[in-house]
């Protein structure tokens, strides 16, 4: 979540408070495709007309301007076509829509925009060139470069679509207005990619530290890559992820950022209108598509993409209270969920106590577990990389290695490099740690032990499939060990979590109901280590 109301929001749409207009069934979404919008077919008949087959030496700029009405109920993606002839050297767009005073609890106006090239607009296929969300009001493309969000490459003749999403219309309709000034003249040389590589210099088997889920100017983040690399070192990780919101845009620019010291991986915030989620790890220039809901059926397509190239799929802040933020695809396929994103609010507790409670379906039935996942999600100052981000066991700072780690989740969150923790179980002499599995007698006494440092006054706590079993607080330096006895007959699983006091400086108390939170904030959350009885 933004750490001030001032600061971008996670969902890379414009701001509005307001709740958003019900959407037309999926069946819809391509009936603007041709201009059905009040006088788009006009003004893209004009573009047609005049549109030069060649260009001409020295041939002046063309502007074509696109007008038309978005009624309440629009598809959520409007396809305008635009002729390009041969010879354009750059197609530069800009766009703006009216926003009508509406009643209060009224949805107003929002309306985000990209472009696909001759390649076409069909889901997942190759004609997407770029999307900016609401977050720019123009953007360019060029052989040799685009603006942030967009992918240089060939100007080829052909049909492109500018793409607008409607994301809220207010009951008196949108009107746009959008500009595609067409440059004629020699092609730029051809873009070269930097992507970064999939290797850092590591210290083997270990715990490293990274954020997952950062935006740029890429999206709707105000950081520069360059700074986003600054603030990952600075907060004293090992490895990044770049999330930019519905393009891959900015994988090709990390490669120089990268370096001994830091792991940079491509990656995707997915944007769709029936939650958000990150694809982590995707093979360097790759794009997810985002262009559907839930009942669309096409989420397992994608899942399956980002799958076969070794990437993880995590659903982001699944109880944000944004418009279109909310999951609403489930987790069956999913690798980990993002139960801590940002500072900490009481949408990240309603996270972590859905993560806790499908724990002890998933090892009822036998199943594999789903890790939890912490990140930043910072967008721009005063957000803070780091707060917080994921401490991973892997065998070494790669790229597969830390995937498998976060996979498996031998991890634990943590909201700043300064809090330190192990968590272990020890009995019948065998010992597990963080994502691992301890097979014991049902009876056999097992200690449960937490040494942690960095989080002064803080409480601990140890929970299992039965809830809070153990609290108790942690001096005024902020470490110590705590350590509780239990068996896999009473356990299925144990976890821990270290939390600040409250804000009237009380430790708090995790059974007990009352009018506010029982806890201060989390300073740290482990993912579970699964008990298992021996029935030999």
């Amino acid at each position: 979540m933004p750490a001030d109301p001032a600061a971008p929001r996670h969902d890379g749409h414009e701001e509005h408070e307001e709740p958003a207009a019900r959407p037309a069934h999926p069946a819809r979404r391509d009936l603007l495709r041709t201009g059905l919008a009040t006088g788009a077919a006009t003004a893209l008949g004009l573009a047609a007309a005049t549109g030069p087959a060649a260009a001409a030496p020295n041939q002046a700029d063309q502007t074509l301007t696109l007008t038309g009405h978005l009624p309440t109920g629009s598809p959520d993606f409007v396809y305008l076509p635009v002729e390009v002839p041969d010879g354009v050297r750059e197609i530069a767009v800009s766009y703006s829509y009216d926003k009508p005073q509406v009643p209060a609890g009224t949805p107003g106006n929002s309306c985000d925009i990209g472009i696909f090239d001759e390649r076409g607009t069909d889901l997942g296929g190759d004609g997407f060139r770029g999307w900016s969300g609401g977050f720019r009001t123009e953007f360019a493309i060029a052989r040799d470069t685009a603006t942030p969000g967009y992918l240089p490459g060939p100007v080829n003749p052909g049909t492109w679509h500018i793409a607008l999403g409607p994301y809220q219309v207010a009951p008196q309709g949108l009107d746009y207005h959008v500009q595609v000034t067409l440059r004629f003249g020699a092609p730029g040389a051809e873009f070269t990619p930097h992507y970064p590589p999939e290797r850092a210099r590591g210290r083997g088997r270990d715990w490293y530290r990274g954020d997952c889920h950062l935006h740029t100017v890429h999206s709707d983040g105000r950081r520069l890559p360059e700074e986003v690399a600054a603030g990952a070192r600075a907060a004293g990780l090992d490895f990044i992820v770049s999330t930019d919101h519905n393009t891959s845009s900015s994988h090709a620019v990390w490669g120089p950022l990268a370096g001994p010291d830091l792991l940079i991986l491509p990656g995707e915030e997915i944007t769709t209108r029936n939650g958000h989620w990150l694809a982590l790890g995707l093979e360097a220039g790759r794009f997810v598509d985002w262009r559907y809901r839930s009942r669309d059926e096409e989420y397992p397509r994608f899942v399956r993409q980002v799958h076969r190239s070794g990437g993880l799929v995590v659903p982001a802040h699944p109880y944000c209270p944004y418009v279109a933020c909310q999951w609403k695809f489930g987790y069956e396929q999913a690798d980990a969920v993002e139960v801590w994103n940002g500072p900490w609010t009481y949408d990240d507790e309603s996270a972590v106590d859905t993560w806790d409670s499908r724990l002890a379906v998933a090892l009822r039935g036998g199943r594999s577990w789903l890790p939890a996942m912490g990140n930043s999600d910072a967008h721009s100052a005063p957000q803070v990389i780091g707060l917080p981000h994921n401490v991973v066991l892997a065998e070494d700072l790669t790229r597969d290695a830390v995937l498998d780690g976060l996979r498996a989740g031998r991890s634990w969150l943590a909201e700043s490099v300064t809090v330190r923790l192990d968590f272990t179980v020890t009995g019948n002499g065998r010992r597990a740690g963080i994502g691992e599995e301890l097979t014991v007698p049902a009876d056999a006494p097992l200690d449960v032990r937490l040494t942690v440092s960095g989080v002064p006054g803080g409480t601990v706590r140890f929970l299992t499939d039965e809830g809070q079993m153990h609290q108790e607080s942690l001096p005024a330096d902020g470490s110590g060990t705590v350590v509780w006895r239990t068996t896999a007959s009473l356990a299925a699983y144990v976890r821990a979590e270290v939390r600040h006091p409250k804000a009237d400086g009380t430790p708090g108390k995790g059974n007990s109901m009352g009018e506010d939170l029982p806890w201060g904030p989390m300073a740290a959350l482990t993912n579970p280590i699964v008990l298992r009885v021996d029935e030999r």
